[in-house]
């Protein structure tokens, strides 16, 4: 087990340098340049000319390269052009927020997924069945940011229930401990503040839980129909086990591999693309920040970013393979 961990990780390498790479060179190449925008369309030429050789911006594009892949490894992903702060101490200040919308996005998606897929496998062509996919149909069709739209006009203009935008009431911010809202206000005992950041994430989780929840659905009914056609599954019904324990002890976890597969695909997939939530809901987190620093340009924050979400991408794969092996006895990861 030890041995495949390690050279799982020797794989990140590869991969993310030949993602840091694809992004470099698109930024590089097809970006328009940052000095007009950072300096303004008045500047000078020798302005200009004095603030890309500043920023290493006249050198060839082979040595910008080098400087930030060797930059990346020892932790220093550079300086925003325009707040003029260290990469990694801007990312770290958004990235919780969006971890913790994604982490509370696929809770949601994962719970209520499952739960629907394993009721439309059991009452297979029932009219359990047909709600539940007709549901899955709707998260998959529905466009997220349209559904954020709905919420916000029912749950916050029209009922006046939950809040709809931002993180939390800037009165109720609780101390900084992990960057987590959810986390610090329960360290620090302060319920107020936990209340409100739990009503300030329910709607927005909601939103960018609803793709999620349905493709997990879909997987979890495909998985589970499989399995409850399976031969171990007829026998343990034949020794006269009830049908609750044949589905939980047997046809679950014996279904779980790709449903657990899918859902760590989806965890990636919500932490680099939850821009559209955190655009509608106003949310303070590294997708809508990252949008602003394309447009701007910002080659820095942009490198950084997409070279962290990749980082943490292929480190769910990672987590995922290994739960294989808890749910799956039968597999071994040796020589």
């Amino acid at each position: 087990m030890l041995k495949y961990i390690i050279k799982r990780i020797l794989m990140l390498i590869p991969v993310l340098i030949g993602v840091s790479i694809i992004v470099f060179l698109i930024m590089h190449v097809f970006s328009p340049d940052p000095a007009p925008i950072v300096l303004g369309q008045h500047a000078t030429v020798e302005a200009t000319e004095a603030w890309r050789e500043a920023n290493g911006l006249n050198d060839p594009i082979y040595m910008q390269y080098i400087h930030f892949i060797t930059g990346a490894v020892t932790g220093d992903l550079g300086t925003s052009y325009f707040t003029k702060t260290p990469v990694t101490n801007e990312i770290m200040a958004r990235f919780p927020a969006t971890i913790e919308l994604a982490l509370c996005a696929i809770i949601i998606a994962a719970v209520f997924g499952v739960i629907i897929g394993v009721i439309s496998a059991v009452k297979k062509n029932t009219i359990f069945d047909n709600a539940g996919m007709f549901l899955a149909l709707i998260g998959v069709s529905m466009p997220i940011f349209w559904l954020g739209i709905l919420l916000i006009i029912l749950f916050s203009g029209t009922l006046h229930l939950l809040p709809s935008s931002g993180r939390i009431d800037p009165m109720l911010q609780p101390a900084a401990v992990t960057g987590f809202y959810l986390i610090d206000s329960l360290v620090t005992g302060d319920m107020n503040a936990f209340v409100d950041a739990l009503k300030h994430l329910l709607l927005p989780s909601v939103a960018l839980a609803m793709y999620s929840m349905a493709i997990i659905a879909r997987m979890t009914r495909s998985s589970m129909l499989d399995t409850l056609q399976q031969d171990y599954i007829r026998t343990a019904r034949a020794k006269g086990i009830s049908e609750g324990k044949v589905i939980r002890r047997h046809a679950f976890r014996n279904g779980m591999i790709p449903i657990v597969t899918v859902i760590g695909l989806q965890l990636g997939s919500l932490l680099g693309g939850a821009v559209l939530t955190e655009t509608v809901f106003s949310w303070p987190g590294i997708g809508a920040y990252t949008v602003q620093c394309i447009l701007k340009s910002d080659f820095p924050v942009v490198q950084g970013v997409i070279l962290l979400v990749a980082t943490v991408f292929v480190l769910i794969n990672l987590v995922v393979d290994l739960i294989y092996a808890f749910l799956d006895p039968r597999i071994k990861y040796g020589k």
